[in-house]
């Protein structure tokens, strides 16, 4: 049986690993271990639960020299959770090295402060890309002396929009850097990127075979269930499994908020983590859920991504993800470091095209079971609450509303001039319809609104009936008008005439 001494790890190590129940190498540390000794680029393809963190970790710490008072060694997370958890690790396996310094840079934490730590020395660096390009702006840390540079999760920093800030922040190490990446899937943007930067990589995948093992250590199960009786459903299954520490995954932030201000109602102790959260409060409640002071913690996604919890013996899938990567992220929480482990998806009629799709991306067909629950007359299913939540959403608005009005009125005037040139000279066989308010689709619910007929015998009219051409109206009014004017203008020479006519005729009398 091969042990970490035998891969090149000092017996100092060693004996940290074996206080930590670690004495067997995983495969991808196997392979990956003695190549990074060795100083060459290097790539792993590994499913999460497959001991990457360690994989680049345990090299790294045989290699930095704790004498030389400057950046060695920097690691690239996508998470602030995933760098306080490789942060962990490193701290955790250089305790026999007093002197060695590791520091986390991640948004959300003071930034004096980390001005601070950085002027004390780094050796080795876990930082997001966000906010280390921060400091590299700010010129707080300097990159050139770094000789051991690792992207972890690169998949997911592409997801997430990072691709082109760690592409900024390798431009700035040395070219004579050793690159480490380790991703769970290699999409095209993460070869191209590897290509440009890495020289001459030695490339490992640890595919179905070793996902299979670590699979293996999870009981898997579907529930099957409907969306009004999700809720009760998973309380059930909570209440049989009685798990010492479980993750609730749900598909967003809202949902998440939801489902645990209910499991809160109803007694349990549990807490959410999410991206809304700051990140004194995200530390928070994960020092409580690893303190075991809170059993459930619901999450969305962004937890799944290298959240390493010890003594996690249950992941329940509130909402089915979407693809078989996702499906294993979430369960890999789970029977970690040969634990066993539970894992539950939930899944409702509409949810079962998800479910093929996943267990044709594991190769594996999960056992279904049925559970009988009771609801209540007064519990809301997710699809109400979905549609309430989309009623209290306010409708999007553009523009100033004033600005909106004035300009329905111009094209509203400039409509009606239009229309009545071009009506001046047609039959009168076609009556126009009028435009109708926008604001009430039915004209008879207008306030104030009065009939045809009304209008006729009250004498409003106005020769607009409906059976004659506004038009042709129009033109007989214009007509009466001209005709007025023209015998005004022929009684009388003008004002002055007129009244001495007046005058006149008034004296005869």
């Amino acid at each position: 049986m091969t042990n970490f001494m035998d891969l090149g790890i000092r017996a100092e190590i060693n004996a940290v690993l074996k206080a930590n129940g670690l004495t067997e190498p995983t495969p991808v540390q196997k392979q990956s271990i003695p190549i990074l000794l060795k100083g060459k680029d290097f790539i792993a393809q590994a499913q999460t639960g497959t001991g990457k963190t360690l994989s680049f970790v345990l090299p790294i710490l045989e290699k930095i020299d704790a004498t030389m008072p400057q950046v060695q060694a920097l690691i690239i997370a996508p998470t602030r959770e995933l760098a306080l958890q490789i942060t962990s690790e490193c701290r955790k396996y250089a305790a026999y090295q007093s002197k060695l310094k590791v520091l986390a840079i991640y948004g959300g934490q003071d930034v004096d402060k980390q001005m601070k730590q950085l002027g004390g020395g780094a050796h080795i660096v876990i930082a997001t890309p966000g906010r280390l390009l921060d400091h590299l702006r700010r010129e707080t840390i300097q990159l050139y002396k770094v000789r051991m540079l690792v992207l972890d999760e690169a998949d997911q920093m592409l997801h997430m929009g990072f691709l082109g800030d760690v592409e900024a922040i390798m431009e700035q190490t040395s070219p004579k850097r050793q690159t480490m990446l380790f991703s769970a899937t290699m999409p095209h943007q993460i070869r191209s990127l590897a290509q440009r930067y890495m020289k001459s990589p030695t490339d490992i995948q640890i595919r179905q075979a070793a996902a299979k093992v670590t699979l293996k250590e999870i009981e898997q199960l579907v529930v099957e269930t409907t969306d009004r009786a999700k809720q009760a459903t998973l309380r059930h299954l909570i209440d049989e499994h009685r798990p010492y520490l479980a993750m609730i995954f749900c598909r967003t932030k809202r949902r998440a908020n939801t489902l645990h201000d209910a499991l809160l109602e109803a007694g349990y102790l549990v807490d959410t983590i999410h991206g809304d959260l700051s990140q004194a409060k995200r530390e928070q409640v994960m020092k409580r859920f690893r303190d075991a002071k809170l059993q459930l913690l619901v999450a969305t996604d962004v937890a799944a991504r290298g959240l390493d919890v010890e003594g996690i013996t249950h992941v329940y899938n509130y909402d089915i993800p979407q693809d078989a990567e996702s499906y294993i992220h979430r369960i890999g929480r789970t029977g970690r470091a040969g634990d066993k482990g539970m894992a539950i998806t939930l899944v409702a009629k509409k949810d079962h095209p998800s479910l093929q799709v996943i267990e044709q991306g594991i190769q594996q067909k999960i056992k279904r079971i049925k559970v009988e629950v009771a609801l209540s007359d007064d519990m809301e299913s997710d699809a109400e609450v979905d549609q309430e939540a989309s009623a209290r959403r306010p409708q999007r608005k553009s523009g100033n509303p004033r600005t909106q009005q004035s300009r329905r009125s111009q094209d509203y005037g400039r409509d009606r001039r239009d229309n009545q040139s071009r009506n001046a000279g047609k039959s009168s066989g076609r009556a126009k319809s009028k435009p109708q308010d926008k604001q009430w689709g039915n004209r008879q619910d207008k306030p104030g609104f009065k009939s045809q007929s009304a209008r006729s015998e009250r004498g409003e009219s106005r020769g607009t009936g409906r059976g004659e051409n506004r038009g042709e109206a129009r033109t007989r009014n214009d007509r009466s008008d001209r005709t007025e004017r023209t015998e005004r203008g022929r009684s009388s020479g003008g004002r002055s005439g007129g009244r001495s006519g007046a005058r006149t005729q008034r004296r005869s009398r």
